[in-house]
């Protein structure tokens, strides 16, 4: 099957009704996107397909093709903006859901540019087991007022540091 990854064209031998998430990583070998419950409910699998943000660990490989796939791994332009913007606040704490809130959190900003405390709560549904809820709004207002690389004063830092 032909599968189309953030602009390169890959051939995966997969069965049909293998999940996008296993192609994406194992016969491609973009580990970026990551497993978590397998039932599509962590999010930490979040992708774009044709520019959409689904869970790859519920969809079967042939929804992909002849579509356009992004993973963690292509993304630029918001997403970009965010990264920098999720470093600038500390957002990670064990990192795992990272790819999967990204990918969340650029559709978020595609679809709503300047999303208000709600906008930001309803769509960003993935699970982060370690509570970084509040910085992952942080730095989805840093994008959205256009200051992802704004640095962190050492007075939050030291804070975020210490507890």
């Amino acid at each position: 099957m032909k599968l189309t990854i953030n602009g390169d064209s890959y051939e995966a031998d997969v069965e049909p009704e293998m999940p996008l998430l296993w192609a994406i990583r194992d016969e491609v070998g973009l580990t970026g996107t990551k497993f978590g419950c397998g039932i599509g409910m962590c999010g930490a699998c979040s992708i774009h397909l044709d520019g959409q943000l689904v869970r790859s660990c519920i969809l079967p490989a042939s929804s992909a093709e002849g579509r356009k796939v992004t993973t963690i791994e292509g993304l630029s332009g918001k997403g970009a903006e965010l990264q920098r913007a999720w470093i600038s606040v500390q957002v990670p704490q064990c990192g795992y859901c990272q790819s999967g809130m990204l990918m969340a959190a650029t559709d978020l900003l595609t679809r709503t540019p300047h999303p208000d405390d709600a906008a930001i709560d309803a769509a960003m549904t993935n699970i982060c087991r370690c509570g970084t809820y509040a910085r992952i709004k942080e730095a989805i207002h840093l994008v959205a007022n256009g200051k992802e690389s704004s640095p962190v004063d050492k007075k939050s830092q030291r804070k975020r540091t210490e507890g």
